[in-house]
Formats: C-alpha cells, structure tokens, sequence
C-alpha cells in the first residue's frame, strides 16, 4: 500500500517534497534490513507465514533528490527594514498594553527580547527557547560587550542518535548587551523568577512553549502585513545573510550557526538586490581605477 500511502502525503496531507521522501527511505531502509539474506528474516517469514517480504520502495514510484536545495520558494531572510518594523512593532506592542494597565505587557516584553536575540545569535526557536540566565557571559575578546559578549547554546540541532549539539556564539551587534541587560536586570525579576533558571520563563511553567512563541511571532506577522511564508526561523536566515552582507567572513558566519558544511550555510543566504549592486560597483569601481593608473602621462 505504500503508492496509496505517499499519495496521499501529496493530495490530501500537502506534506513538503522532503518529508515525503524522507518517510519513504526510512520504509526503503526497513525494507532493505527485512530483505536482506544476511539476516535470515526471508525464510523465517517463509517458515511462519508461508511468504516472504519484498522491497516495496523503487525510484519510480518515490520522489527523487534531484536538486541541491529543494526549499520552499516562499524562504527568505528579512530585509532590515522589514526586521527594523518587526521589532518597532514588538515594543510599541509592550508600550501599548503598558499604557492600558493590563499585565500582559510582561509576556510581551519578553517575547519582543527572545525574538531580538534569536536575530543577535542566530539561533532555531528550541536553541532560543532553551536559554538559561546562566548561558550568557563574558569574552575576553570582546570587553565592550560586558556581562553579554558570548551566548553558550546547549540545545543545538542533534544529528539521528545524537544528543543535542553545543556551541559558543559570539556577541557581533553593539546593541545586544543593552536589550539583555534591560531584561535580566529589570523586567525578568518581576517574574518572579527565584528559582527558575530559564531565560524566558512562562507565567504557567518553567519554560515558555514552542507554541506561545509561534503564536506571538504569527499575530506580529499579520498586524504588519509581511508575507505568510515568514516565521521564526527567518530570525536565523536573517542573521546569516546580513552579516554576509556586511562583510563578515562567511566561515566565522558558518561557526556562529553551528553548520557542520558551509554548503548548508550557503542555503541559508539570501543576499538582497542592493548588496549584489555594491558589490559589482565596487569591482567595477576597483576595475576603472587599475585602467586610470596604467594611462599614459596619467601623473604629468
């Protein structure tokens, strides 16, 4: 049954093109373990029910990785004027409740400061969501940051069998120690946070949920009007275009997200119109000058 079964992860479930592959290797894979005369599997099959198994996932009848990066189309980073208004929009949200007297300019405070740090350390929402106060400190490296100069992720994307991977983040963005600080120091405590080491603690729980975020992120999203393709994760996109568009070195930008290749970096990167534009003016630039100084009788 397994045409009925991929059928309809694509007709009526819309799964992406990944997923569905994904599920019908692993059915490859347990085909392949369950067929294989090493293990015996087929006459035991034949002893006890009289048939045996058979490989059932071929390449005409399963989707095919014919593309490097089969992303949505819909993927791209912010531009930083979009992600300018995205994070205008959360703190006239926290000033607004604020204004009214209500208490859920808390919540909203704190959620306008995970969403700013996941940009400032390109981090996935669980690697967000699982900050403690304790996971941010000093580099000695980078003194004008402070108390916030390096974030340590210890919930970091795990590979099939592994446990969660860590890395460092370094602090790039003079404006990060001061919208930590802000937070830590003022408006986490009237938490009541004693005894919860979590960066963002709930008003339920221990820990805000994957779904509160999501919930915060999609209103914000609408309210001012950016595309339904955008969510939490462009946080990260973001991070690793605009950092490339500035300049930095594309292997200090792989370490910071934690990719193993940078052919995984390289699809996060979404350089926008106007950095392509600088950048061929300035070889053009560049190009002009070199012919200019070789002219005869340039320097009489």
């Amino acid at each position: 049954m397994v045409d009925e079964w991929l059928g309809d992860h694509r007709s009526l479930r819309d799964l992406k093109r990944s997923t569905i592959r994904s599920r019908s290797e692993a059915v490859r894979a347990f085909c392949h373990f369950i067929t294989d005369p090493l293990y015996e599997w087929t006459a035991t099959c034949e002893e006890r029910f009289s048939t045996h198994p058979v490989q059932v996932v071929h390449e005409w009848n399963t989707a095919v990785h014919v593309q490097d990066n089969e992303a949505d189309a819909k993927k791209r980073a912010f531009t930083k004027a979009e992600l300018h208004a995205f994070f205008a929009h959360c703190d006239d949200e926290v000033a607004r409740i604020r204004a009214f007297g209500r208490k859920g300019w808390l919540p909203a405070f704190r959620d306008a400061t995970l969403f700013k740090t996941a940009y400032a350390y390109g981090l996935r929402r669980n690697e967000t969501r699982m900050l403690d106060a304790a996971d941010f400190g000093r580099n000695p490296h980078g003194g004008e940051f402070g108390q916030y100069g390096r974030g340590q992720v210890r919930f970091g994307k795990a590979k099939k069998g592994s446990p969660p991977k860590r890395r460092g983040v370094l602090t790039v963005f003079d404006w990060t120690p001061d919208v930590l600080n802000k937070w830590f120091t003022k408006v986490r405590p009237l938490f009541g946070t004693d005894n919860n080491p979590a960066a963002w603690p709930s008003e339920r729980g221990l820990r805000l949920g994957c779904q509160q975020i999501n919930s915060r992120f999609i209103a914000y999203r609408k309210a001012l009007g950016l595309d339904d393709g955008l969510d939490f994760h462009f946080l990260r996109r973001s991070y690793v275009t605009h950092l490339l568009e500035d300049g930095w070195d594309p292997r200090f930008v792989q370490e910071q997200v934690g990719h193993e290749h940078a052919g995984t970096t390289s699809l996060y990167t979404c350089v926008s119109s106007g950095f392509r534009t600088r950048t061929l003016r300035r070889h053009l630039d560049s190009t002009i000058a070199a012919a200019l100084e070789t002219q005869p009788g340039k320097h009489a």
